[in-house]
Parts: structure tokens; C-alpha cells; sequence
């Protein structure tokens, strides 16, 4: 008997045994998978992905030489993330390759005494990132009858995945054929003189403040109609801003109001025309110049619009769809992971890239552009640290995802690209982004 329970104690106690070891090896910190490089690079690499503000979070890390053609860290590089912003470095790269140097902002086809007009999806018409509006330099200069002509549009004015309640933030405005204004109303003035641009939305903008002193610094909007209210005030003056709800005869009256002539349609009885005379194209305004606000601010209407400028362009039809199908079966068909890819600025949580997919976007562009090009598009620098010069990235974030990918100069002046996506993160995006900067920081002094 007592043989049996000494027995009987000891397998319990190597079960016990067993058992701590087990959980330890549960609890062992997450390893990068090494390629050869410097412990630095790794060692930095796994204080990123161990550091407690990651602890519950989904990450991706790849740093990738192109010189040698070889991954210096990777670590689930492989797997799919919601990437943010980060998916406009894809549409950048399309826009760069498709767009040319400068925007086509309208097709006319010359019939003698008509012009019909086609759009093109160009933003920048009447936008105030701009100071010439060539388009409205043409229009107006015309003695010809002008009329509108849709052109194929088949996109919906909001994007697959896009939160319906964000209809009144100045990052949602409605997607269009022809936009004017960047599809937004703006308040300026104070209460004692209030100016509201475009000015055809005015009739439907309500004030119920009285105190001329007061300038109002926010606006909301009905879900369903242009109905404007001024709900808040300061002394100083912010001129805020709401996307409005687009519709072609609202457009075309903004547009005739600015042209001070008449915009007719086809439902105006226009069905027979003379025959075309000539036909071209209107250019607005610098390629580059919208694609470094759209990189460096974020602008998720720029992105928007810039991937349905394309698709007009290469397949005369203005449809997310069918552009983004056509980019996967050519120009991105071997990136490593096939992504799931639905608009142009990233705003969709049904977006999914892994992070060799971006190092293989970014590794293209590298390729086929000047690094003169690229420098004066992406953003460079990084919160918390002087990155200034020697990291050229695009972030991206949403709640709980942080991203960063792009290029990196090391201390030795070489090349590497990176992509760093991290999604489910409970902490805050300036947390998450200082996190990251250090640990490329230790990649540019390690390489």
C-alpha cells in the first residue's frame, strides 16, 4: 500500500511538472523568424512585438533589402491585415503609373456651336487646395452651347465597408463624377456675416445664434437631405467644413453659378447633335501635386477620386470594381499574397494586405519611378523621433490598427523598405507610432 501511494505521489507531481512546464512554454515571449541579420534588427524587432501595448495586438513586420533581395525581418509578414491608410500607397503607385504628369480635369467633344463635356472624377475643380482652375478658365471662356453628358459612372457614393455614421466627418465625402468644392460645404464669417460656399447650398444652412461676435466653428448635416445646422461657436474663426450629399443638378448649378452661364443636360432635350469636330482633353492640375497632399495629409476623397480617374481613364467606365480587378490580374498579379482590395483610400475594414504585399508595392515603385518623385510625394520624419530624411512612409490608422510602411536610409545609405502593420491594438495610435519609430530607428543605425 504504501509502495502504491508513493507511486501515486510521484506521477502526480511529474503530471504537476509537466503541467508548469507546459504554461511556460505557453507564456514564451512571440519570436521574429530570424534571417541572418543583426541581433540589433532582431533584438528590435522583438521589443516591438513584446512591448505590453502589443501583448493582445495582431503584427506584421518586414524589412526588406533590395540590393541583396533578401528579408532582414519577418515576422508574420505573411498574414492579412486591415492596413488603414496604408492602402494608398497602391492607389499612389496606379495614379503615378496611369495619371501622366498633369490631371486630365474634363473631355469635350466639339460639335461646331456645342461642346458635350464629359467628366473625368478630377477633385481638384474649384477645390481650395488650388489657386488656378483651368476647367473654369475653358468654360468660361466658351461662346459654344455647353452640355453635360454623365459619361459611365457606376460606383455608389460611399464605399463597400465605410462606417454609415461618419457621413458628416470632413475624411467621408461622397464620391462623384464631377466634383466641385472637394463635395464639401465651408462656413466662413462670423454670425454677423456668415458666407457659406458653395453658395447654391445656402438656402438650406440654419443659424439660430444671434451673437455677431461668435464665429461658428461646427456644422452638422441631415443623413438623408442638405439640411445644414450650425451647432457650435468660438471667438475664433475655423471655417469648418461637412461633405454635402452630391446630385448632378446640384453640381451643374454650382458650376453655372461660377461660369455665370448655362449647363444643359440630355433631359433638356439635347438628343441630336452635329457631327464631332475635334476632340480633347482639359488638364487641371499637376499629377504629383495632388498626390503628395493626398499622401501627407491622408486625403481619403483624393485617393478616392484618383483610383476612379484611372479607371475612366483605362477602361472608360468609373468603377472601383472593375479597376481594382483589372490592377490584380496586371500590374499586381504577383504580389505574394493576393490581397482583398475594395476602395482607394482605405476608409473599408474590408481591405486586407499582408505586409510583403506593401514591401512588394513599394519595391515596384522603387523600380519603375525616380527616387525624386517618390521623395516628394511620401511624407518624411516620425513622431518622437528625428526621422526626418531617412524615413519616407505612409501611415495609416483606424481604432485599434496602426500601420506604417515604406522606404528607410540607414546610417550607411542604404536603401530598405518596411512595412509594419498592427491591428487589434488597444492603445493609442501616438503610442503605437513612437513604438514603431524607435524600433526603426534601431534599424537605421544597425544596417
Amino acid at each position: 500500500m504504501k509502495k502504491f501511494c508513493l507511486h501515486f505521489f510521484l506521477s502526480q507531481r511529474l503530471i504537476a511538472v509537466l503541467y508548469f512546464i507546459l504554461l511556460a512554454s505557453c507564456s514564451v515571449q512571440r519570436q521574429i523568424n530570424k534571417t541572418g541579420t543583426t541581433n540589433i534588427i532582431d533584438n528590435a524587432a522583438n521589443e516591438l512585438i513584446n512591448c505590453q501595448e502589443l501583448s493582445t495586438a495582431h503584427v506584421g513586420i518586414a524589412v526588406y533589402d533590395p540590393s541583396e533581395n533578401k528579408y532582414l525581418c519577418n515576422y508574420q509578414s505573411d498574414k492579412y491585415f486591415t492596413p488603414a491608410s496604408n492602402t494608398k500607397i497602391i492607389t499612389c503607385y496606379t495614379a503615378m503609373k496611369y495619371l501622366g504628369d498633369s490631371l486630365v480635369g474634363l473631355r469635350v467633344d466639339d460639335c461646331q456651336n456645342t461642346l458635350l463635356l464629359y467628366p473625368t472624377g478630377d477633385p481638384t475643380l474649384l477645390h481650395s487646395d488650388f489657386k488656378t482652375n483651368p476647367v473654369v478658365d475653358f468654360l468660361k471662356a466658351q461662346t459654344s452651347k455647353l452640355v453635360y453628358l454623365k459619361g459611365k459612372w457606376e460606383e455608389t457614393a460611399l464605399g463597400q465597408g465605410w462606417a454609415w455614421d461618419d457621413y458628416q466627418d470632413y475624411y467621408s465625402m461622397e464620391r462623384s463624377a464631377l466634383p466641385v468644392y472637394g463635395n464639401v460645404v465651408t462656413v466662413y464669417g462670423n454670425n454677423g456675416s456668415v458666407a457659406i460656399q458653395p453658395a447654391a447650398c445656402i438656402k438650406n444652412f440654419s443659424n439660430s445664434y444671434t451673437d455677431s461676435a461668435l464665429f461658428i466653428s461646427h456644422i452638422k448635416r441631415a443623413l438623408n437631405a442638405n439640411e445644414f445646422v450650425a451647432d457650435k461657436y468660438s471667438k475664433e474663426e475655423s471655417n469648418p467644413s461637412i461633405p454635402f450629399i452630391v446630385s448632378d443638378s446640384l453640381v451643374l448649378q454650382i458650376l453655372a453659378d461660377t461660369i455665370h452661364k448655362e449647363i444643359y443636360t440630355l433631359s433638356d432635350g439635347w438628343h441630336a447633335f452635329p457631327p464631332i469636330v475635334a476632340s480633347y482633353k482639359i488638364h487641371s492640375q499637376p499629377t504629383d501635386s495632388l498626390l503628395k497632399i493626398m499622401m501627407h495629409r491622408s486625403d481619403n476623397f483624393y485617393a478616392e477620386q484618383a483610383l476612379l480617374m484611372v479607371s475612366d481613364q483605362e477602361l472608360n467606365v468609373m468603377s472601383d470594381e472593375k479597376i481594382i480587378d483589372t490592377l490584380l490580374k496586371t500590374d499586381f498579379k504577383n504580389m505574394p499574397q493576393k490581397p482583398r482590395w475594395v476602395d482607394g483610400s482605405g476608409l473599408s475594414r474590408y481591405n486586407n494586405f499582408t505586409p510583403q504585399d506593401f514591401v512588394f508595392v513599394l519595391d515596384k515603385m522603387r523600380k519603375e519611378f525616380s527616387w525624386n518623385r517618390i521623395t516628394s510625394i511620401f511624407p518624411t520624419g516620425g513622431s518622437g523621433t528625428d526621422l526626418t530624411g531617412k524615413v519616407y512612409a505612409k501611415s495609416g490608422s483606424m481604432s485599434n490598427i496602426t500601420c506604417l510602411s515604406g522606404y528607410i536610409i540607414t546610417n550607411k545609405r542604404k536603401t530598405l523598405i518596411f512595412s509594419v502593420l498592427v491591428n487589434n491594438n488597444m492603445s493609442t495610435a501616438t503610442i503605437m507610432r513612437k513604438k514603431i519609430d524607435a524600433f526603426l530607428s534601431s534599424v537605421i543605425n544597425a544596417y
